[in-house]
């Protein structure tokens, strides 16, 4: 079941919120402890927040597969997403320190991804928060999910004059 995503959020924006408030309250112990600090966040959805990744751009996707042991045969999976915020003076940084599975499903991408439209956070019965995440592309909507063990959220502001 989704909360906050298009389906909800454009039917009746406020019963959508209230749902997700009563989710993420029921299931705060399950949560993990970021995810749950970013889902639960007002500014986290607050679209005059620069902090917010609605509307942002993708910048970079990067995934790294740490490995230990005498062969290197320990190996976890990492996903960093940097966004260009919405107000294109600084950017947002998702890191997923575990990931379990993911999902990354896009059309129509010749001029990018589009605008960061909703997105949502989950946990699963494992206890691993689930990220589904919405891109709003020329008319058509591009989907993301990612199955990790927490997410992490950094913005980064723009020095004055770097376009970078």
């Amino acid at each position: 079941m989704t909360y906050v995503l298009a389906e909800q959020r454009d039917r009746d924006v406020n019963a959508a919120f209230a749902a997700y408030r009563t989710y993420l309250e029921a299931n705060q112990s399950r949560f993990p402890t970021s995810a749950f600090a970013l889902a639960s966040a007002d500014w986290y959805f607050d679209f005059r927040d620069r902090r917010c990744p609605h509307d942002s751009w993708l910048a970079a996707i990067s995934a790294e597969e740490p490995a230990t042991g005498t062969r290197r045969e320990l190996r976890s999976f990492t996903m960093t997403v940097r966004l260009l915020g919405a107000y294109h003076d600084g950017y947002i940084e998702l890191v997923y320190p575990d990931v379990y599975s993911y999902e990354l499903a896009g059309i129509h991408l010749g001029q990018g991804h589009g605008d960061w439209r909703y997105d949502e956070f989950r946990v699963c019965e494992r206890g691993h928060v689930i990220h589904e995440i919405e891109w709003a592309t020329f008319g058509q909507t591009n989907r993301w999910v990612i199955e990790a063990s927490d997410v992490l959220h950094r913005w980064i502001p723009m020095k004055s004059g770097d376009g970078s």
